[in-house]
């Protein structure tokens, strides 16, 4: 009889040690959101230089410079975002600003200094160039995370794959874009769009992270135009997290005078 619980107990033991584990669910959705925090959330507000290098498909280069300052009324919720040109000459005090709302459309203005012009972006312009560059302005400030369904179609070592779908998709230009997004920081390392063609056409890319205040965030990144073979480079530098910023410095007054913290 004790030989025979032994053999039981050896049995159970072989069973348990080598028969399939069930995965355990994972949430889409909440990768989803923590992917959002990670890439527009960081702090309560942020100041950054940027530097941005675009280059078309026969290899000439433009470059400008601006700062980005961004304050956030809650997280995963509305959000402000100050876009101010330093150079070269001919985008010099542009300013871009956004209104990031939640379940409506975002209010996007652009002061062009040249003209004296404030001018609105309307939500059907959101998914045009910035500036010229292979970002386009929806991208500044991020896309709503409830414009898309959202599918988890791989887990591997180091991200959740996630394939996005627009839930209107005849006001945007993609069929779908998947995302790769890093299991450790949740920061999308990159995303893939693919056209109403099922053909991949644009390509972002973070090349770098870093941690500022133990936040990792994205200071290299690249958006590539698949078809044309044309890029734009962006690069962060002198990135800030809770710096004190006020609310009232995101208002349609302060277009054509930008606040200190953007000319310091």
């Amino acid at each position: 009889m004790h030989k025979l619980l032994i053999l039981l107990s050896s049995l159970i033991a072989l069973t348990v040690l080598y028969c399939p584990v069930q995965a355990k669910q994972i949430d889409v959705e909440s990768i989803v959101n923590r992917a959002n925090l990670a890439a527009y959330y960081a702090g309560d507000d942020g100041r950054a230089t940027v530097n941005m290098t675009i280059t078309d498909s026969q290899g000439r280069e433009r470059k400008r410079e601006f700062v980005l300052l961004r304050k956030d009324k809650i997280d995963g919720g509305e959000q402000f975002f100050f876009v101010y040109f330093k150079k070269p000459s001919d985008v010099r005090k542009m300013v871009f600003m956004v209104h990031k709302h939640i379940n409506t459309d975002d209010d996007r203005w652009l002061y062009l200094p040249a003209l004296d012009l404030v001018k609105r972006i309307a939500a059907s312009d959101k998914r045009t160039s910035f500036v010229g560059s292979n970002y386009l302005y929806e991208d500044v400030s991020g896309r709503g995370i409830n414009e898309d369904t959202h599918e988890l179609i791989e887990t591997t070592n180091e991200f959740y794959v996630v394939r996005n779908t627009p839930k209107n998709p005849n006001t945007v230009e993609f069929s779908s874009y998947t995302v790769w997004i890093d299991k450790t920081t949740f920061l999308p390392m990159k995303t893939l769009y693919i056209d109403k063609n099922n053909k991949e056409y644009r390509l972002v890319e973070a090349l770098e992270v870093q941690k500022f205040n133990t936040l990792p965030t994205v200071t290299i990144s690249k958006a590539t135009d698949l078809s044309s073979g044309s890029s734009t480079r962006v690069e962060f530098s002198a990135v800030r997290y809770d710096i004190g910023l006020k609310e009232n410095i995101f208002s349609e007054r302060y277009l054509r005078r930008p606040p200190r913290e953007v000319r310091k």
